[in-house]
């Protein structure tokens, strides 16, 4: 989910601000406290007596993620936007790559407004179940808009995602994300979970991107997977499966693509 806000002075009062430093430093603030607030700030340079110190607020500044992928303790993302998803692999989705999507999201960010985006031909069929403590919900094209969101909302919602792509010869991969939780041009702490249910008298997991490590754990279940991932930044998953009665398919699926672009 990405959100923006700004505030941008004028050349003139830049100009009567002069180096007031905590000026430039607002809107990353707003963003380290989770905020979307267009401010006017007074005529000063001097240090707001309810702000965190300067010099702490640069290094928190400074510790801001840039998009780089960083797993981190579950501790750590605690109370942090929660993004479920569960992901069905049908006997049609292994013909057309289109799989069935129930995802919901906890501790949205409260904020004036926000929009969860989907790839623009990877979605279809989205609509929303339910939201709670958001004064509007609406789908637009391949985005959920939200206005007014208050503390503790939630948003569920249901499509069908192109997320399942054959690699030829019995492999196929299941490609998910980017995830993310971007404020401005920061990226904060989140938890994402994936229930992947597939076929397993059909196919079997071969692969996985990225690998378990503390901050993305994977379990197997009767019914397939389920995924647990705390990070900054951008997460993108790939899981690759080979039809059961493939023995050969092993270690030949491609490296799974983790910029943005398919």
């Amino acid at each position: 989910m990405a959100t923006s806000g700004h505030n941008t002075p004028s050349s003139a009062r830049a100009q009567r601000f002069g180096d007031a430093s905590w000026v430039r430093l607002a809107a990353v603030a707003m963003a380290l406290l989770g905020l979307m607030i267009s401010v006017a700030f007074a005529a000063t340079e001097e240090w707001p007596e309810d702000w965190p110190d300067e010099a702490d607020l640069e290094a928190r500044v400074a510790r801001v993620n840039e998009g780089d992928l960083e797993f981190i303790p579950a501790p750590a993302a605690e109370g942090a936007h929660y993004h479920q998803n569960r992901i069905a692999i049908t006997e049609a989705s292994l013909q057309r790559g289109w799989v069935d999507l129930e995802q919901c999201h906890e501790n949205i960010d409260p904020v004036p407004a926000a929009q969860i985006l989907f790839r623009k031909d990877g979605i279809r069929k989205l609509a929303i179940d339910r939201s709670e403590n958001i004064g509007r919900a609406w789908v637009e094209g391949h985005s959920v808009q939200l206005e007014n969101v208050g503390r503790d909302a939630e948003l569920c919602v249901r499509a069908q995602s192109r997320a399942l792509q054959s690699l030829g010869d019995g492999m196929y991969r299941l490609r998910n994300g980017p995830y993310m939780r971007r404020f401005l041009d920061g990226y904060y702490p989140m938890r994402v979970a994936l229930e992947i249910a597939y076929p397993s008298d059909r196919l079997r997991l071969v692969g996985q991107t990225p690998a378990s490590q503390e901050g993305f754990r994977v379990d197997r279940t009767r019914e397939g997977l389920d995924v647990e991932a705390t990070f900054e930044g951008r997460l993108i998953t790939c899981f690759d499966f080979c039809e059961r009665g493939d023995k050969t398919c092993d270690g030949m699926a491609p490296a799974c693509a983790t910029s943005a672009a398919r």
